[in-house]
């Protein structure tokens, strides 16, 4: 990953701004010195650093009661602010995605998480983190569910799904187990939306392409967290086959959901979540509890499902309902059906209105419909137990509509992302995937007839030592420094900002509403980027850039022309640099000549 410490723990130096007792930000108000101190903490830490320590607010603000998770998510935002600063593109998405996911695992701040979504699909969009992207629709797939606009999630997953049914190609820039653990996390997002969509099977094989990738680069914490989804996932689907009558199904799936529990004892252990030392992850974790008293209830699990129902911190919803349930049985089997039909009724009244998890809603419903007809002096009769199944059946057979919707939604999805990539390809350099000259010239055409668009700024780059690199090395390894220009320019520049490979080794910026100095000012931060790589990436090039503004009534080819002018200015000033044309210092301007060729690709 960029930015070094690459493996280290996030937990491994001191953490800026962190009451080590609690493991988060201090609740307390901040003054200005403490502000000024843990920015200045932040300064000096690795791009890796605030990735893992995001990583861990994350973990830790899901198991923390309202309070921790708001201190978690200050802190977490703190760090989203020093990775915008530093402006480096895959350390901002991943900090965008943590702090939408904490916001969306918070009671009452899910709506805050949306234009941080918005954000983060524009921003990786932008730069061609496909994963990310795929990730941002799975969790505004997640804010629909909370909002209970199932048809809304049901467009986001396919979107998602569609950008990563194809294996996508892995971004070096990030390392092998950083781009496994990127990946793998999407998945896992798409599964748990689908999970909560009852969409079972497909989550099952989307949680297994996960699984491939924490076992090939995931760590303990990566490996619990996706044993304790997949544990979620399996009791939804029995709970839900428990309601056409398919018992032994179910069976089948809370003994699955059983050992998963057993088997993240020991990754859980080691993970980055909060817990006690001298208790076991089912004593701390509601779902993994409820799994082994669903897979056999029995007495011996009360104690512990009470403690859970209790936790001083915030339950979600779906574990409220699965703990009850669970609680229930157990209850039950022990002869104390009074004190269960009392608990599922507080439980009920707890999560009223909630429109996450409807599903899980209706089998809390049923468990406590079929526990108050044991206290009826009359029992319900066959034909409204009749009635009750055809219903339910009625509700799985929506259940395979939902699929069928959501096949339909996920082929248009593969249809529009290959239009898209043949649209594309017409339009992009295959080398650098940046936009060709074809792409160049409707852009500036709209440009030009774009009054908004005013003032416009056209600079034309030049690498400095190019001809040496191929010479010297090798035409692959040229390419390889091309393509590092190229992704340098495009991050370094705003999401406006247009940039164009021209051919050989130029390139071109368009500027729109960007005035003369402010564009120079800019590209001179590009001059300075490319200027400070690493030898090994760069090979020692350098940039010559010509900027000019476009004048009134100029066409295209003649601001192209000036600009090209402008980069021959400053190749004779020495290479590495910006120029800009001053009509009265005799420089050279193409508008003070009786004619001027615009210049062919080199």
């Amino acid at each position: 990953m960029p930015g070094g410490d690459r493996g280290r723990s996030p937990t491994s130096r001191p953490r800026p701004g962190l009451d080590a007792s609690r493991g988060c930000a201090p609740l307390r108000e901040d003054t200005t010195d403490v502000r000024d101190d843990a920015a200045t903490a932040l300064s000096e830490v690795s791009d890796a650093w605030l990735v893992g320590r995001a990583r861990e607010l994350n973990a830790v603000g899901q198991n923390s009661d309202a309070l921790g998770q708001r201190s978690t998510i200050r802190e977490a935002d703190g760090l989203l602010a020093e990775a915008q600063r530093r402006g480096e593109p895959r350390i901002v998405a991943q900090l965008l995605r943590h702090c939408a996911a904490m916001r969306l695992s918070t009671s009452g701040l899910a709506h805050g998480a949306e234009p941080l979504l918005d954000e983060l699909l524009t921003h990786s969009r932008r730069h061609g983190l496909t994963v990310l992207e795929a990730d941002a629709y799975a969790l505004r797939g997640r804010r629909a569910l909370l909002t209970g606009s199932e048809d809304n999630a049901i467009t986001e997953v396919a979107s998602g799904l569609a950008m990563l049914e194809d294996e996508p190609v892995p971004d070096t820039a990030l390392g092998r187990r950083s781009w496994d653990r990127l990946l793998a996390t999407a998945l896992i997002d798409l599964g748990s939306v689908l999970t909560q969509l009852g969409v079972y099977e497909t989550a099952d094989e989307v949680m297994a392409r996960a699984l491939h990738r924490i076992r090939e680069s995931g760590g303990p914490h990566e490996i619990a967290l996706h044993m304790m989804n997949r544990c979620r996932m399996f009791l939804g689907w029995g709970l839900r086959l428990e309601r056409i009558g398919q018992q032994d199904a179910a069976g089948e799936r809370f003994s699955t959901a059983s050992g998963l529990a057993l088997g993240v004892e020991v990754p859980w252990r080691e993970s980055l979540f909060p817990r006690l030392a001298d208790r076991s992850a089912a004593d701390q974790i509601p779902v993994l509890g409820a799994a082994h008293a669903l897979a056999q209830p029995s007495s011996e699990h009360i104690e512990r499902l009470r403690r859970l129902r209790s936790l001083d911190r915030a339950i979600h919803p779906r574990e409220k309902i699965i703990v009850a349930i669970a609680l229930a049985r157990c209850l039950v089997n022990a002869g104390r059906r009074t004190e269960a039909v009392r608990m599922l009724s507080d439980t009920r009244s707890k999560v009223t209105g909630d429109a996450a998890d409807p599903t899980l809603r209706i089998s809390l419903a049923r468990e406590y419909a079929q526990l108050t007809e044991m206290d009826q002096d009359r029992p319900t009769s066959d034909a409204v137990h009749d009635y009750v199944l055809d219903l339910e059946n009625e509700l799985w057979a929506m259940r395979e509509g939902r699929y069928l919707t959501l096949s339909t939604r996920l082929e248009n999805s593969r249809l529009n992302l290959r239009h898209d990539a043949i649209t594309q390809q017409a339009l992009q350099d295959p080398l650098t995937g940046l936009s060709n000259r074809r792409a160049l010239d409707e852009r500036l055409d709209s440009l030009l007839d774009t009054p908004d668009s005013q003032p416009l700024s056209v600079a034309l780059v030049d690498l400095d030592g190019f001809k040496e690199v191929n010479d010297r090395c090798s035409h692959a390894e040229g390419d390889d420094v091309l393509r590092v220009v190229a992704s340098t320019l495009r991050d370094t520049l705003r999401v406006d900002d247009f940039v164009a490979r021209y051919g050989g080794d130029e390139f071109v910026v368009l500027l729109p509403g960007v005035t003369l100095n402010a564009a120079e000012s800019a590209l001179q931060r590009t001059v300075e980027a490319i200027a400070r790589l690493p030898k090994a990436l760069s090979r020692g090039v350098t940039l010559s850039i010509g900027v000019v503004a476009r004048r009134p009534q100029e066409s295209g080819a003649q601001v192209q022309a000036r600009a090209d002018a402008a980069m021959y200015q400053a190749k004779r000033g020495g290479g590495n640099q910006v120029a800009t044309f001053a009509v009265d210092s005799g420089s050279g301007d193409p508008d003070d000549q009786e004619s001027w060729i615009p210049p062919q690709p080199r």
